[in-house]
């Protein structure tokens, strides 16, 4: 009696599938004009003045509750028209899902291993698009069923902008139970856990924070090593004056000893030497590059003129004599020599003027004690 009512009941479910079947493919392809074809899962929409295009579905017969079967769709269409990316998917929480879940399927997530695929190929007679579109049977009771798969939306866009919908034939499919065939099927493992990756927001914002205050203290530290080796200013030592410079150097001249081992000869021309040297600085000449008779000429145009020029002229003609004719001086000769010497600069010293009676010169007036 249980089978009989069982192939009864197959019998009906079969034949009411049929029916389903034939109301919802019959016709071909429908025109414009046609009135829409309207399921629980889909409506089909075709605008005004345009062709529906050729669409070809197929669906397993056989399946096994809980493992993939494909709806693979084969959609013709011209050259300007394209099926929208969204037509591989049955989007989440619409009409149609709610069909197909009502009719004991589900749709597997997209990253689950069963990723929906859509392809396209132009040839000269038109263009196909193929979708590959994954469902999961799932009976509520155990045991073997017959389902139907309700007609699922297809949306194509036109060159216009137009977008029509197409609807899929309701497909009837056997779906057997995995252990139906066996007497003591042994439980199965659960599969290996798939790692679960979690984007950690507050480890980028420190991973980028230190790359960047990395770049930032590597620019500081460039910069820094660049400041450290500018060129850095000398600041003008303060030029000592002549005479200053000229009493200091034959006071030392006078400490050195020279005469004490005599080396009168070397004595003698430092102090020529020295005498040159401020006679040059004090009066605008290289003193120690000019011969006696240039240095007798050049002080010669000084105006005013110097009262100590004979003397000076003694002084550098004896040290002559003693450099190149190898006259050899006393040490009473040597001292009187830097005595003279001594005197002559401080002859030539310009007096001091007070800091209140200090102003400019005029324009164009020579300073004094140069050579006009």
């Amino acid at each position: 009696m249980r089978a009989a009512g069982r192939a009864v009941a197959l019998a009906a479910f079969f034949g009411g599938a049929a029916a389903w079947g034939q109301a919802a493919g019959g016709g071909g392809a429908t025109d414009a004009g046609a009135p829409e074809r309207v399921w629980a899962s889909c409506t089909e929409h075709i605008p005004k003045g345009a062709s529906r295009p050729a669409l070809d579905a197929s669906f397993p017969d056989r399946g096994t509750s809980g493992y993939e079967a494909r709806l693979e769709v084969v959609v013709s269409h011209g050259g300007g028209e394209s099926v929208l990316p969204e037509a591989v998917r049955v989007q989440r929480g619409s009409d149609a899902e709610r069909a197909v879940k009502a009719a004991g399927f589900e749709i597997p997530h997209e990253d689950g291993g069963s990723p929906f695929a859509l392809s396209v190929e132009k040839s000269a007679s038109g263009t196909k698009t193929r979708l590959s579109i994954p469902f999961v049977p799932l009976p509520r009771e155990p045991g073997r069923h017959l389902m139907v798969l309700p007609p699922v939306p297809v949306m194509v866009a036109r060159a216009s902008g137009e977008v029509m919908t197409l609807c899929t034939e309701a497909h009837r499919i056997v779906v057997e139970d995995p252990i139906a065939n066996e007497t003591d099927p042994p439980v199965k493992l659960n599969p290996p856990p798939r790692p679960q990756r979690e984007e950690w927001t507050l480890a980028k914002q420190i991973f980028y924070g230190a790359l960047a205050a990395l770049g930032a203290g590597a620019l500081f530290g460039w910069l820094l090593h660049r400041w450290s080796k500018r060129p850095k200013p000398v600041l003008p030592v303060p030029k000592v004056l002549p005479w200053i410079a000229a009493l200091a150097e034959l006071a030392e001249i006078r400490r050195s000893g020279l005469l004490d081992v005599g080396q009168n000869d070397v004595f003698c021309d430092r102090t020529s030497d020295c005498l040159r040297k401020y006679l040059g600085e004090r009066y605008g000449f290289d003193g120690l590059e000019s011969t006696t008779a240039e240095i007798r000429d050049k002080l010669r145009r000084i105006e005013p003129p110097i009262e100590s020029r004979k003397s000076i002229g003694e002084i550098l003609e004896e040290s002559d004599l003693v450099k190149f004719a190898r006259l050899v001086p006393t040490r009473e000769e040597c001292g009187r020599l830097i005595g003279r010497a001594e005197t002559i600069v401080h002859e030539t010293t310009p007096p001091a003027r007070p800091a209140a009676a200090s102003a400019a010169p005029a324009a164009g007036a020579a300073p004094p004690g140069r050579a006009a």
